[in-house]
């Protein structure tokens, strides 16, 4: 596959999202539950629930690497593009809708795990905020077949493509995508559920969460 201009922000952007929405948020939580700071415990438990949809997403994107691909497979990674953009969206939010915990984690005496969930918080938002207005234009990577396998769209698919090397490396194009489809089953059920039954009842409290 040809080289693109902006093949390396594509691999940095990936290096960025390890660092903020997997190694740190991981360290922070472990230091909350450590020092039993309820309020950012709680926080980043949502956190993860939310940030689920980056892995899900990698699961839907790797059987879309150009090859012997079933429709299948391709349709899945076109969803995979989809749920891209999708996640830079609902991880801001996720951070900081919680009127609740907004107010515990406001009024936590000062310390250093504050200052750090604080800087987090907000460079995170930053980063999805850029990765959503970037994810745009690759929107039409899930329009067709034939866009998807385009260098343009290939692109993003050949980290996916390392992390299934790795990770699941006998495993079939067809069982990352349904292992993907499966997950965002799941996820779409549980955020129906809250969109449609738990905020209407609990509104902007993270309380039960």
């Amino acid at each position: 596959m040809e080289d693109l201009w902006f093949q390396p922000f594509i691999w940095t952007d990936y290096r960025l999202a390890v660092l903020f929405t997997v190694i740190l948020p991981l360290l922070l939580t472990i230091w909350a539950l450590t020092k039993q700071v309820d309020a950012i415990g709680r926080l980043l438990i949502i956190y993860w629930r939310v940030a689920s949809l980056l892995l899900i997403t990698v699961y839907l994107l790797a059987p879309g690497w150009v090859g012997e691909n079933t429709p299948f497979e391709a349709l899945c990674a076109q969803i995979g593009f989809i749920t891209a953009l999708a996640s830079r969206i609902l991880i801001p939010v996720a951070l900081w809708f919680w009127v609740d915990l907004n107010d515990e984690i406001k009024d936590l005496p000062g310390s250093f795990l504050k200052l750090m969930v604080t800087s987090w918080r907000w460079a995170v938002t930053v980063y999805c905020s850029i990765g959503a207005i970037v994810q745009v234009p690759f929107l039409s990577c899930a329009m067709s077949r034939s866009t998807l396998e385009t260098p343009f769209c290939q692109a993003w698919i050949q980290a996916p493509v390392g992390y299934w090397s790795i990770i699941h490396g006998d495993a079939t194009p067809g069982f990352m995508g349904f292992m993907g489809l499966l997950g965002l089953s799941i996820y779409v059920l549980y955020l129906a559920y809250f969109l449609f039954i738990r905020l209407g009842k609990q509104g902007r409290s993270a309380l039960e969460h």
